[in-house]
């Protein structure tokens, strides 16, 4: 059994026009392959089709009248950050995503069809369940801080996809039990990491008499019909 540590690592992140998975879209798009030193970044700017929300501007800084101008069709720059996922699977690289039920449910939700062909590394999920009780945020930000990670243009897709990726070169190096873990080992991991952490918060809503509904459980990819339980 191979640890997944071996294997050389893709990071992808979007910024999109909210917060919505099923409902949003991708604005930009940065898939950035590492190996060893060397980083080769692939960048995106679609224009969304939709206009693009003052709060979402106030996160990436791409306005509407940008994209538009500059950006190419969503359907084609989705398409390509996708064949760019396929191909990293194809080549046995890992895919890191930093909170991957969004960024990778949000893709899917914009590419019928689309398959999870290989590993995903969330540092985001495994973060939570290896240093579950510590206090504040979980944000990128937060956590690449609280790990001494770079992160350099937080909020930009190429910025926080490289962080992403040394968070997932980081992890194992402060927690060696995941070195353990294959790739299918890992994946089957994180997603019930997930599961259990989603039903926590669940029971915390329901105790609390608060909304819960639109807590899903799933990982790395939701489905707009599944019920959380």
């Amino acid at each position: 059994m191979s640890s997944w540590t071996e294997m050389p690592l893709t990071a992808v992140d979007t910024e999109t026009t909210g917060t919505d998975v099923f409902g949003d879209r991708v604005v930009t798009a940065c898939v950035v392959d590492i190996n060893g030193s060397r980083v080769e970044a692939r960048n995106w700017l679609a224009d969304p089709g939709v206009e693009i929300p003052a709060g979402a501007t106030e996160v990436h800084g791409i306005t509407t009248e940008h994209a538009r101008q500059y950006g190419r069709p969503h359907a084609e720059v989705v398409a390509e950050v996708v064949d760019a996922m396929y191909a990293a699977w194809a080549a046995n690289r890992a895919v890191v995503i930093y909170n991957a039920a969004f960024d990778v449910s949000l893709i899917a939700a914009n590419y019928p069809g689309f398959e999870v062909r290989g590993l995903i590394v969330d540092p985001y999920v495994i973060d939570r369940e290896l240093d579950t009780y510590r206090p504040g945020k979980r944000t990128l930000a937060a956590t690449c801080e609280h790990y001494g990670v770079r992160l350099e243009g937080a909020h930009s897709a190429d910025g926080d996809a490289l962080a992403a990726a040394r968070l997932a070169w980081k992890l194992p190096r402060r927690y060696p039990v995941l070195e353990l873990a294959d790739a299918d080992g890992l994946m089957e991991a994180q997603a019930e990491w997930h599961k259990s952490r989603q039903l926590d918060f669940i029971d915390y809503l329901s105790r609390n008499r608060k909304p819960f509904h639109d807590v899903s459980i799933e990982w790395p990819v939701r489905t707009p019909k599944a019920k959380a339980a």
